[in-house]
């Protein structure tokens, strides 16, 4: 493997909207993210991916690009953002933005363009296509439900695709002239230095132009999932994500992530390999075992023993080739200690556990804001606090299917993206610090209690241990090991554990987990060393003993 600057770092995601306002208006923006530059630095974060702070109608909350090369004035000024990039230097923080380009707003210029003339050269920069007997093109369905078709303004039998919502038409990347804009834009970001980008829904550019019908899936309405043109298709989206690695990123030695699902061992080396198409790419096994049903109503809650199982084949699959990025949420999903965890441990102790696997695990890890102090879902009252389209349309899915608007309601506190949308809590302050007004978002029940300010100066906080967990791995006696060391499952005991090995050159650490309710133990020859815990845990008679609830790191001897 080809050793790279990003390699052992820890990236932190910031949803701008949610993370710090600094005037007043109840939204986050880029000077409240640069007033918290020096807390990101002392929990030891060295990558930072900043969600879409570009011009935008945010109909999706900014996913809908508008202008790529402007910031929006709900955020700031691009002198805020080359402040920003300019101090998180100083601080060793190198920024990555996020990257939406299998789609732009229906407000960008080039859309409207093509809508005003569908004959202009800006209308081959999507896909425009004739219906079929009065209907849509095709049958396909969008990820945030209806069909991925709609009339172009102004034509009576024309229509747009968008594999998103409406006001997001699709770029269309057959297209050499869109893809050398997309590329030129780039390249503009890394002049300005960003260190990189999230790459957005991106397998979703591997379509087949001709359209065809589909065979209809199982919600009922004689539509199929787009997603599942995209999975025939990747061979599609990889061409066209090698040749962006040839045009932007390897010129810069830039930082990719991508937003990849259905990672197997036939594409492992395509996708994070040396010559990949990424430098990593999300780890989201746990979530595409959990959502393997079309509505969040049939989801059903995965046990500690598959949670463990899905994470630990994704683990191996990468041993020999190239980093994934574990994650335990993100802003597309809910959190992740109300997500995967037994309900008594849906707490700061199972909080820092869960931790402890998503730091150790091999690979670079993300932390979003808020995980590091344990933050859990959110307590919505109505489907009128909710804000987020897809939670709109999974209510009414959730109606459709007969279920009472309590029991959707429910649901939707399980499983809507929202959960993670909430204000950062920073102190126990009216509205948790994050803002003087009432913020665009409902704040967490538990702010008062569950904030930084209480957990940034208690060393048995979850702060603290997200702390000593990030800089173990920055230690130069444990680096190459956490870094570059094979990844090796060790047996449950309990049906309730995740442990591992991490093996390195002449040097082996144990991580345990314990998400049941009793003590497990596992073989520590005498000599052996406690290097972090959580909960209770000890070494004696050649074991490690980890009680319920608690964890490990554990250097063995020789």
């Amino acid at each position: 493997m080809q050793k790279q600057w990003w390699h052992g770092k820890v990236a932190y995601q910031i949803y701008p909207k949610s993370f710090k306002d600094s005037n007043g208006d109840g939204i986050g923006d880029l000077r409240g993210i640069i007033e918290k530059l020096p807390y990101l630095h002392e929990l030891g974060i060295e990558i930072l991916w900043i969600s879409p702070i570009y011009k935008s109608p945010f109909v999706d909350q900014g996913y809908d690009i508008a202008d790529y090369q402007a910031i929006d004035p709900l955020f700031g000024s691009m002198a805020d953002f080359d402040e920003l990039l300019a101090k998180a230097k100083e601080l060793n923080i190198a920024v990555i933005m996020d990257l939406v380009v299998n789609h732009c707003s229906s407000e960008h210029e080039w859309f409207k363009k093509a809508c005003a003339d569908p004959s202009c050269e800006e209308a081959s920069y999507f896909y425009f296509r004739e219906g079929k007997d009065g209907k849509a093109p095709n049958n396909l369905r969008a990820n945030f439900g209806g069909s991925v078709w709609d009339k172009v303004p102004g034509q009576d039998n024309l229509y747009y695709c968008h594999f998103f919502a409406k006001e997001q038409p699709d770029l269309n990347w057959f297209n050499p002239k869109l893809r050398q804009r997309i590329y030129d834009m780039m390249n503009w970001w890394f002049e300005k230095g960003v260190a990189g980008f999230r790459v957005d829904a991106i397998m979703c550019i591997g379509k087949d132009p001709s359209f065809p019908m589909y065979p209809a899936d199982a919600l009922g309405d004689g539509m199929c999932a787009c997603g599942v043109m995209n999975a025939e298709h990747n061979d599609v989206a990889e061409k066209f994500l090698q040749e962006m690695q040839d045009n932007t990123f390897r010129k810069h030695q830039a930082f990719s992530v991508g937003e990849v699902f259905g990672l197997q061992k036939d594409n492992t080396e395509k996708f994070i390999g040396d010559h990949g198409c990424f430098s990593t790419i999300f780890d989201f096994a746990a979530r595409e075992a959990l959502s393997t049903k079309p509505a969040y109503f049939a989801f059903e809650k995965l046990s500690v023993a598959q949670y463990r199982a899905v994470t630990f084949k994704a683990q191996e699959l990468t041993n020999d080739c190239g980093f994934l990025a574990p994650v335990i949420e993100n802003h597309d999903e809910p959190r992740g200690v109300s997500t995967w965890l037994p309900e008594m441990w849906q707490n700061a102790r199972g909080a820092k556990a869960l931790g402890t696997v998503n730091l150790m695990l091999r690979g670079i890890p993300f932390v979003f804001q808020g995980q590091e102090i344990g933050m859990t879902n959110t307590r919505f009252g109505s489907i009128y606090e909710f804000d987020d389209l897809q939670s709109k349309e999974e209510y009414r899915r959730c109606l459709d299917h007969g279920l009472s608007e309590e029991t959707a309601l429910r649901v939707l506190n399980d499983q809507a993206r929202d959960n993670a949308r909430t204000p950062m809590l920073w102190d126990d302050s009216r509205f948790a610090g994050f803002s003087t007004e009432v913020p665009w978002m409902k704040v967490h029940q538990d702010y008062k209690t569950l904030n930084v300010k209480a957990q940034i100066d208690d060393p048995n906080s979850v702060f603290s241990h997200y702390k000593a967990l990030i800089a173990l791995k920055k230690n130069p006696a444990y680096h190459e090991t956490l870094t570059y060391g094979r990844f090796e499952a060790l047996d449950d005991p309990n049906e309730h554990t995740l442990a591992f090995l991490r093996k390195g050159d002449g040097q082996t650490l144990l991580v345990a987990a314990n998400f049941g309710l009793k003590e497990v133990a596992f073989k520590a020859p005498e000599g052996s060393r406690m290097l972090i815990k959580s909960g209770e845990a000890s070494l004696e008679n050649g074991e490690v003993h980890v009680a319920e609830g608690s964890s490990v790191v554990v250097e063995l001897t020789k």
